[in-house]
């Protein structure tokens, strides 16, 4: 691997982290001031997982910062079938500067990055999504600031998105509570508290973070699920328990009347739709540090 891969968040030391959030934000406030660095460079985004928010993000901020985005899907290019993935990212990385992926496997990102010299991006895993904790991050300090002793919630369950953001938040001095039923807890060690109810995980908390409790390749357990997240749904009266001012924040899609209410997703009490556009300019940040 090389030491610019961005597989997970331990990728990042805190000062490298605080230094990509300053300049993501001062790219957003000042769009005119992003430089041309890739000078036409292509930035591989090759997706075994569709998504609109990832693809868009990562597509615009590779196109502002003057790289050339080239978009793969997983069934065009047959990952493990037609082609090994050590292979495929051989053949990508000899046309592009940067390799950023989607997948269902985290080793899938780390035979990319075992196999090539160009930096190699976790666009998510089943692992980690550490450029959407990127996003957030950049979303809380915005609202907030400051993160150093600030209280985050995450209500339900304990998936990779979790994890990035209980891993990213220590790094950035916030402590991350997270409540998750019996049999979906994040694992210890990760840089989180966990609690069972999400009263308590909510208690004085700056923002209460939720995921779908159904996500991609949980299908045939949807009904178990549903039942064992009953009671983790963030709405008002959760919000009314948290510090003044706090707001809602969610990755997407999001599936309201199940893990939120519409009254959340849509109202005045959440910064979801701010934390999607962020995708962009944390990507810009990260990509503009890894070609350098």
């Amino acid at each position: 691997m090389t030491s610019l891969d961005f597989l997970e968040v331990d990728d990042l030391d805190p000062a490298r982290l605080a230094a990509l959030l300053r300049q993501a934000q001062a790219w957003k406030a000042a769009p005119g001031q992003v430089p041309d660095r890739f000078g036409g460079q292509g930035v591989a985004l090759l997706f075994e997982k569709p998504s609109a928010r990832t693809r868009t993000s990562t597509e615009l901020a590779a196109s502002t910062l003057g790289a050339h985005p080239v978009y793969l899907r997983g069934e065009e290019v047959g990952i493990g079938s037609r082609e090994t993935i050590e292979d495929i990212a051989r053949t990508l990385a000899s046309y592009c500067t940067i390799l950023c992926a989607r997948v269902f496997d985290h080793a899938t990102l780390e035979a990319m990055a075992r196999a090539v010299d160009a930096p190699v991006v976790n666009l998510l895993s089943d692992r980690e999504h550490p450029c959407q904790a990127l996003a957030d991050l950049l979303t809380l300090q915005e609202l907030l600031g400051g993160l150093d002793g600030r209280r985050v919630a995450y209500v339900g369950d304990g998936n990779n998105v979790a994890r990035s953001l209980a891993l990213i938040g220590s790094r950035a001095g916030l402590e991350v509570v997270v409540a998750s039923p019996e049999g979906y807890e994040l694992e210890p060690g990760a840089g989180a508290t966990l609690v069972r109810d999400p009263a308590e995980a909510a208690h004085g908390a700056s923002a209460i973070y939720t995921d779908v409790w159904v996500s991609m390749g949980d299908e045939e357990t949807a009904a178990a699920r549903r039942a064992a997240f009953a009671g983790y749904q963030v709405d008002d009266a959760l919000l009314d328990l948290a510090a003044p001012d706090a707001i809602a924040l969610h990755d997407l899609p999001a599936h309201a009347g199940e893990e939120i209410t519409a009254a959340v997703l849509y109202g005045p009490r959440q910064r979801i739709w701010d934390q999607a556009e962020n995708r962009r300019h944390a990507q810009k940040a990260l990509l503009e540090w890894l070609l350098a």
